[in-house]
């Protein structure tokens, strides 16, 4: 029965946050949601989701801190280092003969994924012509990634991965370390655009060469992934790419007929026209 009440807070609680404050988070995986909600009540401090949405309809400063904590993902620099070496040998030869190339990288969270693929650009000398467009649902979060700042702890990690995907330089030029944190340098950041997208209800905004959307639509039903794969293939590019996460893939899915592999082992797929 308390399993059953919670349930209903949730559903109540995001019935209200969709119409009031349009963020929908009703077309996302049950479990998942219940999981991250339950974080939000321990991080805020409250007993009941009824006392959290009560929060969050009277506080102003409540909503965001809930949807930043609702969005986001678990992310790494050069995370999945062999789909970053596939990006390496496979689509920066193909990006080559674009005369400037449009990135999106959607569902950013705190944007290591978008900082790998700007180093890795600029090693290949793509930096220059290319524009990134990392978008998010939190602006908290955005203005996270924004800042580029990292835990230094963090940094041995990222290295390691960093030579895993092919990595040429040293890897400490990319950021200037204090004795807590690592701030990338400016120069990365300057090809970067952040931007608040909502992939539940925005539209297309750009025309992209390659887009990135990993480790997010595994937490949305059926419903909403068959909604943001028409959204991402209409952004798409003729011939342009898609990368998805290692969990996900294009199969049953309404467009999976108009893609090739590139590389199926890390998930990175070519629209055919």
């Amino acid at each position: 029965m308390e399993g059953d009440l919670e349930a209903l807070e949730i559903e109540l609680l995001l019935e209200a946050v969709a119409r009031r404050y349009g963020y929908d988070f009703r077309s996302y995986a049950p479990a998942s949601l219940r999981r991250r909600v339950r974080a939000v009540l321990r991080h805020e401090r409250f007993r009941t989701v009824s006392r959290l949405q009560e929060a969050i309809l009277h506080d102003p400063a409540m909503l965001p801190r809930f949807v930043a904590q609702l969005s986001v993902g678990v992310t790494g620099m050069f995370r999945d280092a062999g789909f970053y070496q596939c990006i390496r040998d496979e689509v920066i030869p193909r990006l080559r003969t674009y005369p400037f190339v449009r990135v999106w990288v959607a569902g950013c969270s705190s944007g290591e994924e978008v900082y790998s693929l700007a180093i890795l650009f600029q090693e290949e000398g793509l930096l220059p012509r290319t524009r990134f467009y990392a978008t998010d649902l939190s602006e908290m979060v955005l203005e996270r990634a924004r800042k580029g700042v990292y835990p230094v702890t963090s940094m041995r990690e990222h290295t390691e991965a960093y030579i895993a995907a092919g990595g040429r330089e040293d890897f400490s030029q990319y950021y200037v370390a204090d004795h807590r944190n690592a701030k990338l340098k400016s120069s990365l950041r300057q090809s970067i655009v952040f931007s608040q997208h909502n992939l539940v209800s925005d539209e297309v905004f750009n025309e992209f060469q390659l887009v990135l959307c990993r480790n997010v639509m595994i937490y949305f039903e059926r419903e909403l992934r068959e909604r943001v794969h028409d959204l991402i293939y209409r952004s798409l590019a003729p011939l342009g790419m898609l990368g998805l996460g290692m969990r996900e893939t294009i199969d049953f899915t309404p467009h999976a007929a108009d893609y090739a592999p590139v590389d199926e082992r890390v998930r990175l797929y070519r629209r055919r026209r």
